[in-house]
């Protein structure tokens, strides 16, 4: 059983910083990437910075220069720091795992539960 912890989701003012953080746990054999996608309220669940194995990082246009994706492998936790925050950051936030159980190819896809993030004055 493969679980995701995230944490560092709240409220912050237009301009503001989060650190967003996820934690994998579990049988894990490999990982294939890790990132975080969002979802606003009446909007499709959307990619906002996902890692791969080899260390490069997808960022969506939206966030570039804004949004730093980092991990520790050592522990499987990805970071997400996120500055200049704008209102239209204001989302909920998904920690997504790609990974393998196992020496065969398959792969297998995780969601986290989900953290809050609000950027409003």
């Amino acid at each position: 059983q493969v679980q995701l912890v995230e944490s560092g989701g709240g409220l912050v003012q237009p301009g503001g910083s989060l650190r967003l953080s996820c934690a994998a746990s579990g049988s894990i054999f490999s990982i294939n990437s890790m990132g975080w996608y969002r979802q606003a309220p009446g909007k499709e669940r959307e990619l906002v910075a996902v890692i791969a194995s080899g260390g490069s990082t997808n960022y969506a246009d939206f966030v570039k220069g804004r949004f730093t994706n980092s991990r520790e492998n050592a522990k499987n936790t990805v970071y997400l720091q996120m500055n200049s925050l704008k209102p239209e950051d204001t989302a909920v936030y998904y920690c997504n795992l790609k990974c393998r159980l196992d020496r065969t190819i398959f792969e297998y896809g995780y969601w986290g539960q989900g953290t809050q993030v609000t950027v409003s004055s």
